[in-house]
């Protein structure tokens, strides 16, 4: 059993497909299929079940999969131990993002980091903050940028900043006309909201004091997958919503009004990571990094 096959092993298990898994790890497929094969035999299990239309992994082959990853892992951090005296924040660092951050988020950050740290190199991950925990736990990110508090063990986290609430609207709104938004105002409006799932979701509801959104049977239910949609959705005149502040930035339009809420309620972006990360003094300076720059719009934790 090798390092190389282990890693062949992973790479099957995340793409789920033997020529995309072969891509990922720059060989022919041919090749990983036999290295797997030889696996297989030498610790006599079968790890997937193969058939004409999909492949799937098998109980044992799911808990060799979580080991190998572990073990990968290890021999990444005494590679990592080798490099100390290398320079901070150089090479690839796999980061998770939550959807409704990254699109207003990275386009700030990562022009930043890369005047502050040229060799730094970016693998980015876009989605759902339990997907990305789940990725963290099992080796497959290194860090993310998730809204706080996450709960479980063995995470660091490291408060970035606070980003404010702000209601949206249509231009002919009765709110449009008020110069911010009480939370009584708030309480009665239906807002549009994203799909179950995201986080933002809920601390839209929290905000608003409800525990799941009212239906407007008239207008609809609505629920979008994205913050895009859900400005287009404003826009158009279905409904209002709330939008967090850098996702404000540029939205105004002839048919979209931004009004701040009196309460000032923010939510809390931070960076996490596994507590056993061998780098962990690399994303300590990251979140130093992020907190020293940060846009206008939020305000440092």
């Amino acid at each position: 059993m090798t390092l190389r096959e282990l890693r062949y092993l992973v790479a099957l298990a995340d793409h789920g497909h033997f020529g995309r898994a072969a891509e990922a790890c720059h060989v022919s497929q041919p090749t990983l299929s036999t290295q797997l094969k030889k696996l297989e035999n030498d610790l006599g299990v079968v790890f997937f079940e193969r058939t004409n239309k999909a492949l799937r992994i098998t109980p044992i082959g799911r808990k060799i999969v979580d080991q190998a990853r572990k073990v990968l892992a290890d021999a990444d951090a005494l590679v990592e131990l080798s490099r100390e005296t290398a320079a901070p924040l150089a090479g690839p660092l796999t980061l998770g993002v939550i959807p409704t951050l990254g699109p207003y988020l990275l386009p700030w950050l990562l022009p930043l980091l890369r005047h502050a740290y040229p060799d730094l190199r970016f693998v980015l991950h876009e989605n759902l903050t339990d997907d990305l925990i789940e990725r963290l736990r099992s080796h497959r990110i290194d860090a993310a940028l998730l809204a706080l508090p996450i709960k479980g063990e063995g995470l660091e986290t490291r408060p970035l900043f606070d980003e404010p609430f702000f209601f949206a609207c249509p231009r002919e709104h009765p709110l449009a006309r008020e110069k911010m938004v009480s939370d009584v105002e708030l309480r009665s409006e239906k807002l549009l909201l994203l799909t179950d799932g995201h986080c933002l979701r809920d601390q839209a509801l929290a905000v608003c004091g409800q525990r799941e959104a009212p239906v407007d049977n008239e207008a609809g239910d609505f629920r979008a997958t994205s913050l895009e949609t859900l400005r287009q959705l404003v826009a158009a005149g279905l409904g209002s919503t709330l939008l967090p502040a850098l996702a404000v930035a540029g939205a105004e339009n002839s048919a979209f009004a931004v009004r701040p809420l009196a309460t000032g309620a923010s939510r809390r972006i931070g960076l996490v990571w596994r507590r056993a990360y061998p780098k962990g003094a690399d994303l300590e300076l990251l979140a130093q990094v992020i907190r020293g720059g940060l846009p206008q719009a939020v305000n440092a934790a």
